[in-house]
């Protein structure tokens, strides 16, 4: 029996590295890691080079960073990362290896080849976002199957995820979902400054700037509503601008009362968030949605397609509006626009999501995971 006190070395692997990266697998990991870190788990982060800088392990919590090459190439990028950082694990012996994703993780044979133990989190079905070609989408759905199946276990991240995994393979996984901080409100109004933004007076979309978000049909509801002295904010970059970031950018350019802020972090995300008057998230992809949690953990009253994902959240009917549906997702606007949350009104909401989506309950279940894989003999495939 594995005694419980003692540490374990983790390696994690499959995502571009965290601080200030933009992206979802990216802020799961950073707030899992600074929670696992508190239980008894030696973290390495397996980092790509072009997206992070050397950071020392006193430096940030204790988690220790690896930085291994990665060309900047939307088709090669993740394949050959992975790669190395399989190789790089089989070298350094880590207890477990953590691949999130499922495109990282059609190098899991390899990994168990190599004789190491491997624990796969399924993120979501990649290979349905609007953005891949082909032979992505391809290399996503073997990603998939491998990881699923040479994984000594696997954690998804909601039930509509571990529906798919037992329907496709018959395979059982560990459901333990994406969580949020709750942060500390203060009084930031400055930082709206640079933007022109007045408190509780707009509209606010944070993502990557991809097809899937539906940016576009966000617009187009706001122009609908005509929402006086009401603005929308649009918060994100594109890791590789494509013709639907220009198609974006025109758009918005051309509709007056749009803000296009590129991608931000720290102190200023934190009050685009904190001021905002309505949350919106209408897109068509999503595993479980970590911005629409952050939302909530500023107490915003938030808008969301009616998607599996952003339904499993729990929100109330009038939070959720069908997807693409332009018409309603005007009338959920004006419906919100209308109401003005008081502050107990949103202390309420911060409780309700904090209740559900602790991390530190998170790190609990997944360092359980780990401790169940280490029981495992560790026998190649």
């Amino acid at each position: 029996m594995l005694d419980s006190k003692k540490s374990i070395k983790i390696m994690m692997l499959g995502l571009r590295g965290f601080p200030d990266v933009q992206g979802g697998v990216e802020t799961h990991c950073e707030n899992l890691c600074h929670e696992l870190a508190k239980q008894r788990c030696e973290l390495v982060v397996l980092t790509r080079s072009p997206y992070t800088r050397k950071i020392q392990p006193e430096a940030y919590h204790g988690i220790g960073f690896k930085r291994l090459w990665a060309p900047k190439s939307k088709t090669l990028e993740t394949i050959v990362h992975t790669f190395l950082g399989v190789v790089y694990a089989a070298l350094n012996r880590p207890d477990v290896l953590h691949i999130q994703a499922i495109g990282p993780a059609v190098w899991t044979p390899l990994a168990r080849l190599l004789g190491l133990r491997v624990v796969v989190t399924h993120h979501g079905p990649d290979y349905d976002r609007q953005k891949w070609g082909w032979y992505a989408k391809l290399v996503l759905r073997v990603g998939e199957r491998l990881g699923m199946r040479y994984a000594n276990d696997r954690i998804v991240i909601s039930e509509t995820i571990r529906q798919i995994i037992r329907n496709k393979y018959g395979l059982n996984s560990v459901k333990i979902p994406n969580g949020v901080a709750l942060p500390n409100l203060s009084n930031s109004l400055e930082l709206l400054e640079e933007f022109q933004l007045v408190a509780n007076r707009y509209i606010l979309l944070v993502s990557r700037l991809v097809r899937e978000k539906r940016h576009l049909d966000l617009i187009e509801a706001y122009k609908q509503g005509y929402l006086e002295d009401w603005k929308l904010v649009i918060v994100g970059d594109a890791d590789h601008p494509d013709e639907y970031v220009k198609q974006l950018k025109l758009t918005s350019d051309a509709t007056l009362g749009v803000v296009m802020t590129g991608y931000q972090s720290g102190d200023t995300l934190k009050a685009l968030y904190q001021h905002a008057g309505i949350f919106v998230l209408p897109s068509s992809h999503e595993g479980l949605p970590i911005a629409l949690l952050e939302a909530l953990s500023f107490g915003l009253p938030v808008i969301a397609s009616d998607i599996p994902a952003n339904k499993e959240v729990g929100l109330g009917p009038e939070h959720y509006f069908p997807l693409g549906d332009v018409s309603e997702l005007t009338k959920r606007l004006q419906y919100w626009a209308e109401r003005q949350l008081t502050n107990e009104d949103r202390e309420s909401i911060r409780l309700w999501v904090e209740e559900r989506f602790d991390w530190r309950r998170i790190a609990q279940d997944t360092c359980s995971v780990y401790r169940n894989v280490m029981e495992l003999r560790t026998e190649p495939l």
